[in-house]
């Protein structure tokens, strides 16, 4: 890679790890659009871009989540028993999740990443508040409801914030918790989708040199040591500025990111 191309990767890793650290998503969204730009720039195997740029984000959410949670934990906000009853279903459903996306081709998995981009932002600007009465359900549905966030998450190589931060407000967790918890979750999808994306990738003609399954090794080293700087600032910006404000702010780089893969889909 050229100086140019790290200059660019440095910048989205720094914007993706701040991101996480202040949201709870993982980078994911963020990163997964302009990781395509930068692929398909290189010239990679068209049928290969999407699946690539998502396998090379979740990978990078591993670090940022790690880099995220110090900084939540230390103000004493990542609800550790939540994290502890989504895990199994998460790990499981993040493993699936990649096969997924291996059966999708190239236009569908960008038209499925730009949905639930569009949706995500759109449950950011709802604003809508749960029933004073709704509490987290047990363990069954909590597996269930892990399963269901790392299938789509292992898709679209998100973190699981997209899901589990609306999912946790609607049952009465406080939106800083919430925040918190996500950037916890957001290790156990991300290695499991990792270690899933290399398996389902490793007979995959035409990959690029340095690639382990769909991972782009250099860019995946790049991005990471970036994020893993910004993800902390990120972290202790959500604890003294407005939440709802910045999700608005948000959802509409959201709303941008997911017209750019709906018109991925179709060139």
């Amino acid at each position: 890679m050229d100086w140019s191309l790290i200059l660019i990767l440095l910048a989205m890793g720094a914007a993706g790890g701040f991101a996480a650290g202040l949201l709870g998503i993982g980078g994911g969204m963020v990163l997964v659009p302009f990781i395509t730009m930068i692929y398909t720039a290189q010239h990679f195997p068209p049928e290969a871009v999407v699946h690539m740029a998502i396998a090379t984000s979740l990978a990078t959410i591993m670090f940022t989540s790690l880099s995220s949670v110090r900084a939540h934990h230390a103000h004493g906000a990542v609800v550790w028993p939540i994290v502890r009853m989504l895990t199994p279903g998460i790990v499981a459903g993040s493993w699936v999740g990649p096969w997924l996306g291996k059966q999708l081709n190239t236009t569908a998995l960008a038209l499925v990443f730009a949905a639930f981009v569009a949706f995500s932002a759109t449950q950011m600007l709802s604003g809508k508040k749960p029933a004073g009465a709704r509490e987290l359900p047990q363990a069954p549905g909590m597996f269930a409801a892990g399963g269901a966030i790392g299938v789509v998450s292992g898709v679209v190589g998100a973190g699981g914030g997209f899901m589990s931060i609306p999912f946790m407000t609607w049952c009465n967790v406080k939106i800083h918790q919430a925040v918190a918890t996500s950037a916890a979750l957001g290790f156990p999808i991300a290695l499991s989708g990792t270690l899933s994306n290399i398996w389902f990738g490793w007979d995959q003609p035409g990959l690029p040199p340095y690639s382990l399954g769909y991972i782009y090794l250099p860019a995946l080293a790049v991005i990471a040591a970036a994020s893993v700087l910004a993800a902390p600032l990120g972290a202790r910006a959500a604890h003294r500025m407005p939440v709802q404000t910045l999700k608005r702010i948000f959802a509409f780089i959201l709303y941008a990111l997911a017209g750019y893969m709906l018109w991925k889909a179709f060139h």
